[in-house]
């Protein structure tokens, strides 16, 4: 399913459709601030698998990420200090991943690394999904660590690619090619661990 949603002023109709297939554990593509991303609700083990297994993540070896929709929602899920709190309230939303100690709210699958990625896209479509989901949602960027191909940009040939391993495709216009600037706060200095869209306001 292919559905078109304006990011200045995002239907609640639409909204509710795609918050309906999270709940019952399907799998969205959708766009952010960066590139466009697949997830799922970050609560549900199983769907958190199946992407897991899809874009061969492994999940003990790998940092898996959650969109949240404000700082007060971060706390609930990942440990920050306050200089890490104002650092991401400086910084967000926007095109950041921030990586923190995890809190036992999440399930196990996130606790094989002790750490979580966080993002608050500057979104309003994904910012929307996840406020009316009530929980976080698990995000893999759909482009390639390696190459920027056309097709991540473009959502028609997203959608081409993967509308058979998916259950909804969020058309929210064209995507960005640079992935998010990852920030490693479980130091005690944040470190950026990799330079992409956005600069960071130390």
């Amino acid at each position: 399913m292919l559905v078109k949603i304006y990011p200045e002023n995002p239907s609640q109709k639409e909204i509710d459709r795609i918050v309906k297939i999270l709940r019952d554990g399907g799998l969205v593509i959708y766009p952010t601030d960066t590139v466009y991303a697949m997830g799922c609700d970050a609560l549900n083990v199983r769907a958190v698998e199946q992407i897991c297994k899809l874009k061969g993540i492994n999940p003990q070896r790998s940092n898996l990420s959650i969109i949240c929709y404000d700082l007060s929602d971060v706390s609930e899920y990942a440990r920050m200090d306050n200089n890490i709190f104002k650092l991401m309230k400086r910084n967000l939303p926007g095109p950041f991943t921030f990586i923190l100690n995890t809190t036992s709210v999440l399930p196990k699958i996130y606790k094989n690394r002790k750490t979580v990625g966080v993002r608050i896209p500057d979104n309003n479509i994904i910012r929307e999904l996840v406020r009316n989901l009530g929980n976080p949602i698990m995000t893999t960027s759909i482009k390639d660590d390696d190459e920027v191909l056309e097709y991540t940009t473009d959502p028609e040939l997203i959608y081409e690619k993967y509308n058979h391993q998916i259950d909804a495709m969020i058309d929210g216009g064209y995507g960005d090619i640079s992935p998010s600037t990852i920030v490693n706060c479980t130091e005690a200095e944040p470190e950026i661990i990799r330079q992409g869209k956005g600069e960071l306001i130390l």
